[in-house]
């Protein structure tokens, strides 16, 4: 900076060397410690007041440009300092701590600390602090139009006060005046930071005593704070463009994660598609699908027994726990995969196997290291439809089959006998002997459980005997010689393979020719449906032990409770009405053959008990109870009523209070 000249010629005037220099040290030093140091030094000289006036206006105007020149180096080592933070940091939290330390350094005053703004809320929010104690005050918040700190936003311009109690002009708050005190704060000044046209916070310097603050003071700490600004937004768009490229890293790795399973997908569906094309099953589903999950898959059927899988897993077993029921329950609304809750089995999710509504069985998916994600429950869901069509494609080769069965069993048991004519070469075709088609076994189930019902006598009937659907009843024809063991078998695997309890088999007498199986098959059926009448819905009978009663009735099966009732329900509505049993001493009557003494005996009672039960009776029944017509028909009533109770499961009439 160049010294202002005067017009006129300065006079000769004599300064001794030491002066000269003493003047050039002062006007070197800047700014003066000591104001009256030039005055005394030309003083000294004995300069006229003109020439000494002139002199010490030069040496005051050398040392403010001095001065600048310091404070402008220090700036500039400040901002190369930040700008080697900038280079060296990646954490803006730590790079705005280091800021706050070099303006504190800077400023020299007793604390510094940075305010940031939030453009959303007008909030500023102390982020560093050098030289602060108060922990109340390291975490300040200002809210918008308060204090000193919103006038600089709202200014856009440096602002300060030198004693902050006394400062009017802005609106105060008690937390914010308290947290000042709470720290010391006399004094204050604050610069704004602005990079990019935005208030970015808030730089102040403050002492604890009062201080009024220079304009070069005022100078220095807003230059440092246009440097921190600059730096602070450089350093925030370095963070996002490091953070947009993290999520670009995230993004790219979950597209190439999305495309591995697509192409997953792909693989398993093209692999799926040749299974179909070349026959396969279940098996090939469970095993193409388990390698390229990395995970166990095991199919099951619609009863929950395992069909298939991908390991060595017992395709005996059923796998039919609440949790599995559950998922495939919910998978079977919505069509999608179902987490298992809680996993169990070592199973995690489930899909139902579906044909339209019909439920066709369910996929079930282990544990393992390839995350079931939104593809890859996909997949499985497509694995499901393709274990329906193959399903569905393996029932229609089976139905044909068994209805080419179907209609080889109807012509057994049909009363036609035009239609036994070519039964041996038939049965020839189908690798079955004659010999082994011995015991007609009816079964009796819900109208919903037919289809189990009907699969699970075929394998029951497998390989040496027959299955099928006949006038509504599904019947069997097989080897077992022993017609009450054919009824528990058939019943047991039905029970099984249906999931219910309520199945009523009913075996024929074992026949010598096919030519008797159609009388057996009308034997077995009519005692099916007597027992029907009966309520009885859940037994494993042989036809035999109940021929009696299925030849009275077989007419009419429905008539049989009405003739129970006709017959003997006064003495029941009697003991129902008193809790006793009467209708156990009639019993033991007709077992005696109308012997009063002989009843007494078996029922270990006194022969006048016998008879005033039996008197009780004559009173029930009317006194012609005991001629030959009537007393069959209650002798019939007695035992029918006896053989419903045993089989519903109730206990014996003869174990409860007689009447």
């Amino acid at each position: 900076m160049g010294v202002p000249r005067d017009t006129e010629p300065a006079p000769q005037v004599a300064v001794s060397v030491s002066a000269v220099l003493a003047l050039l040290d002062l006007a070197a030093k800047g700014r003066p410690d000591e104001p009256e140091a030039v005055p005394d030094l030309l003083l000294a000289e004995h300069l006229d007041t003109a020439t000494a006036t002139q002199v010490g206006r030069r040496v005051r105007e050398l040392q403010g440009a001095m001065a600048r020149s310091h404070r402008r180096g220090r700036e500039l080592a400040a901002l190369f300092s930040s700008a080697r933070e900038l280079a060296e940091l990646h954490d803006v939290d730590l790079l705005i701590t280091r800021l706050v330390r070099r303006a504190h350094d800077l400023a020299g005053t007793d604390v510094t600390y940075l305010s940031e703004f939030d453009e959303t809320t007008r909030e500023l929010r102390v982020r560093s602090t050098a030289g602060a104690v108060a922990p109340s005050f390291q975490k300040l918040r200002v809210p918008p139009h308060i204090g000193l700190a919103s006038k600089v936003v709202e200014s856009r311009a440096p602002q300060w006060t030198s004693r902050y109690e006394q400062l009017r002009d802005v609106p105060h708050a008690d937390s914010i005046d308290s947290a000042v005190r709470a720290e010391g704060l006399v004094s204050l000044l604050g610069v704004p930071l602005i990079a990019g046209g935005r208030v970015l916070g808030v730089l102040f310097a403050a002492n604890r005593t009062e201080h009024a603050f220079s304009p070069e003071e005022v100078s220095l700490l807003s230059a440092f704070a246009d440097n921190v600004a600059v730096v602070l937004q450089s350093a925030r768009l370095l963070t996002q463009a490091r953070d947009a490229a993290a999520e670009t890293q995230r993004a790219y790795d979950a597209l190439a994660d999305h495309v591995e399973a697509m192409e997953r997908a792909s693989r398993v569906h093209e692999e799926l598609t040749a299974a179909v094309l070349r026959g396969g099953g279940a098996a090939d589903v469970a095993r193409t699908l388990g390698a390229a999950l990395e995970r166990p898959v095991v199919i099951l059927d619609e009863s929950y027994a395992v069909l298939a899988a991908s390991d060595d897993r017992s395709m005996a077993s059923a796998i039919d726990p609440p949790a599995v029921r559950s998922a495939i329950a919910d998978s079977l609304r919505s069509g999608r995969c179902t987490a298992l809750h809680p996993p169990t089995g070592g199973f995690h999710a489930a899909v139902a196997v579906l044909a339209g509504d019909m439920m066709l069985g369910g996929l079930l998916i282990g544990d393992g290291p390839v995350e079931l994600g939104a593809v890859e429950q996909r997949t499985i869901e497509r694995a499901a439809q393709i274990t329906a069509l193959l399903t569905l494609k393996q029932d229609a080769v089976l139905y044909a089959e068994d209805h080419v069965r179907g209609e080889l069993l109807g012509d057994l048991v049909s009363p036609d006998v035009r239609r036994h004519a070519s039964l041996p070469a038939r049965l020839r075709a189908r690798r079955l002997r004659p010999d082994d088609l011995r015991t007609v076994v009816i079964t009796v189930v819900a109208p919903e459980q037919r289809r189990a019902a009907l699969r699970a006598a075929q394998a029951v009937a497998a390989p040496s005997g027959l299955a099928g659907e006949v006038d509504g009843v599904v019947t069997l024809v097989v080897a077992e010689s022993d017609p009450q063991h054919a009824a528990t078998a058939v019943r047991d695997r039905v029970c099984a393979g249906t999931g219910v309890g309520e199945v009523l088999t009913v075996a024929a007498p074992c026949t010598e020719s096919l030519d008797e199986l159609s009388a057996r098959f009308s034997t077995a059926r009519d005692c099916s449906r007597v027992l029907t009448a009966l309520g009885i819905e859940a037994a494993a009978v042989a036809a035999d032990a109940y021929l009696p009663y299925t030849t009275l009735f077989a007419h009419d099966p429905s008539s049989v409770r009405e003739f129970i009732a006709r017959t003997i329900g006064p003495v029941r509505r009697w003991d129902a009405e008193r809790g006793t049993d009467l209708l156990a001493t009639l019993h033991s009557f007709v077992d005696c053959n109308a012997s009063p003494a002989r009843t007494a005996r078996l029922m270990s009672v006194h022969s006048n008990t016998v008879l005033q039960r039996l008197d009780r009776v004559t009173q029930l029944l009317g006194s012609t109870w005991r001629e030959p017509e009537t007393f069959f028909r209650i002798s019939v009533a007695v035992r029918l009523h006896t053989l419903s109770e045993a089989l519903l499961g109730a206990s014996h009439p003869l174990r409860r209070r007689p009447g």
